[in-house]
């Protein structure tokens, strides 16, 4: 009989420590998200690699139809996204493979489906290198520091994010031999 209240107290402990946590995450914002630092990542390919290797002009593997209109006020956006871009890919997490992705930048466009080899050059749509560009996932981890006191004790420990990694990657790529990049970088 002495052991039942004992333990209701520690589930309610238990539970008051669950309901901080899940109020740190849900106060994690993306404001927050974006403010860790961004793990750099460098081209795994030298330039003399580079200019034996034959530029590759890519074209989507499979095409799904769309049954929406496309708006024609996204026209200049969808013109300017769907240039024609060198750039390299690079897989950062599974080093070597290549990507495989689904792209539908605009409503009223067709869903496509490509396979973009890695380390080499290759001419795709802007959309398709800012896609890959864009993924990247946050790492989180748990800050020792006290969060708060009561009565009962000291609780520490709160959830930050430690930074953001770059899980796949595309670098701009000119078969010019200039150090600057010009104005039609993605």
């Amino acid at each position: 009989m002495v052991e039942k209240p004992r333990v209701e107290k520690e589930l309610a402990k238990a539970q008051e420590n669950l309901e901080r946590f899940e109020k740190e995450i849900k106060d994690l914002s993306f404001d927050r998200l974006n403010e860790a630092p961004r793990q750099e990542s460098e081209l795994a390919v030298s330039q003399n690699q580079l200019s034996k290797k034959k530029e590759i002009y890519l074209k989507p593997k499979r095409t799904l139809p769309c049954k929406a209109a496309f708006n024609e006020k996204y026209r200049s956006d969808y013109e300017f996204s769907s240039q024609m871009v060198g750039f390299i890919a690079q897989n950062n997490e599974v080093i070597g493979e290549t990507i495989s992705l689904w792209t539908k930048p605009f409503a009223g466009i067709p869903y496509e489906e490509w396979d973009v080899p890695v380390n080499t050059p290759v001419w795709g749509p802007r959309y398709l290198a800012e896609q890959i560009k864009g993924r990247s996932y946050h790492r989180f981890s748990m800050q020792d520091r006290a969060v708060s006191a009561d009565g009962m004790g000291t609780y520490t420990g709160s959830m930050i994010v430690e930074n953001t990694v770059q899980r796949l990657d595309a670098h701009p790529h000119s078969p010019k031999k200039s150090i600057f990049m010009g104005t039609e970088g993605f």
